[in-house]
């Protein structure tokens, strides 16, 4: 475009046109040469046991994938992995939301492998929102420790709209930890509260982190999240809260004698420590190993485990139940339907149910005639 300042008028005055402006896309760059190449189940099997936290991403990736291609390939890889798994401890971290639970985490583990060895992998639970469907996965930012330790692996996932805040694949993600190499591994829950049995449905040592002020003795025999416990500790003992904690230590521990004693034998403990301060740290992990030498001794920590197996077969078949009914096609025709008679009061809602029920039976029988 030609400059207004080089008209004669403007004399001595020139303008010139300038330098060409070179294309904001590289013209060497080779279009699909950063692609990620496509591992094949045999090559996340070999890159899993060869301790590869890369390949092991990808894989818990596939895993929590809902797309059917990728969950037969996921299946594949677990099934490969198994033989492999099932030589760690487990444990289970809960607690209501600001007790402390991804700091306290990060104390725990450095505490663990400085004390212990190993590898230490963590399966952290975000809550899903119920409007977006997203999660934050910042549980790395307050594990500032164990994020850069060379033998920690952290792992957020989000809850997904998940019973007890654990993701329907941290089971199986779980399998392939093990066979990774990683001999200790924390599942870590959104804290909801009361449902909390997916959790402990799949852990050795179910920890409940609590905080002082929480309510009474009768408060805590309320909490249903309590009978499923096997140890029970009270964070931010540190400061002007020690009086505070000790007498909520008490609290609970009255609260316990209310409760039947539990399958393994063992009684609760409960202490207090500081997740901030590391304080009392020790004195948690102590406890933790006097309960598994107390149930390896009488036979309940294998039982125990054959009860988890057992129990997420049947979640397993009661989850693919369900997704066979909603990706029925003659189902899905009908369910638009079956809502505006309800909203219409012209069938109750359990009417309605057993209405689509019985069509998806009768379509399953005369498939099989």
């Amino acid at each position: 475009m030609e400059h207004p300042e080089n008209s004669s008028e403007y004399a001595g005055l020139q303008v010139n046109s300038g330098v060409e402006q070179p294309s904001i896309i590289n013209p060497y760059l080779k279009r699909g040469r950063f692609r990620r190449q496509e591992l094949s189940a045999a090559d996340m099997v070999e890159g899993i046991l060869k301790g590869d936290i890369t390949i092991l991403s990808q894989a818990v990736t596939l895993i929590e994938s809902v797309n059917p291609t990728h969950q037969q390939k996921a299946q594949e890889v677990i099934e490969k992995c198994l033989p492999y798994s099932g030589h760690s401890v487990r444990i289970g971290i809960s607690g209501v939301p600001g007790a402390g639970k991804s700091t306290s985490i990060d104390e725990f583990g450095i505490h663990l492998l400085k004390e212990k060895g190993g590898k230490l992998a963590v399966l952290a639970i975000d809550p899903s929102s119920e409007r977006s469907k997203g999660s934050i996965l910042g549980d790395k930012t307050r594990m500032e420790k164990l994020a850069v330790h060379p033998d920690s692996f952290i792992r957020p996932s989000p809850s997904a709209g998940s019973l007890g805040g654990v993701a329907r694949k941290t089971r199986e993600t779980i399998i392939l930890c093990e066979a990774a190499g990683f001999d200790k591994i924390f599942v870590e829950t959104v804290g909801v509260g009361q449902s909390e049995t997916a959790c402990h449905s799949m852990v050795d040592f179910f920890l409940l982190i609590q905080v002082a002020g929480t309510g009474d003795e009768l408060q805590g025999i309320k909490r249903g999240i309590m009978e499923i416990s096997d140890g029970i500790v009270i964070n931010k003992c540190d400061g002007d809260n020690v009086d505070r904690c000790q007498m909520a230590a008490t609290n609970f521990r009255n609260a316990l004698h209310f409760f039947p004693m539990p399958e393994s034998g063992w009684t609760p403990k409960v202490l207090c420590y500081s997740g901030f301060y590391g304080t009392g740290v020790k004195e948690v992990w102590d406890m933790i190993y006097q309960y598994f030498d107390f149930v390896k001794a009488n036979g309940y920590f294998d039982y125990r485990r054959n009860e988890q197996s057992k129990y997420w077969m049947y979640e397993t078949i009661n989850e693919h139940l369900r997704l066979n009914f909603y990706n029925n096609p003659l189902i899905s025709q009908q369910l638009e339907a079956a809502e505006q008679s309800v909203l219409l009061n012209q069938k109750t809602s359990f009417v309605a149910a057993n209405d689509l029920l019985n069509l998806y039976y009768t379509q399953l029988t005369n498939k099989n005639r």
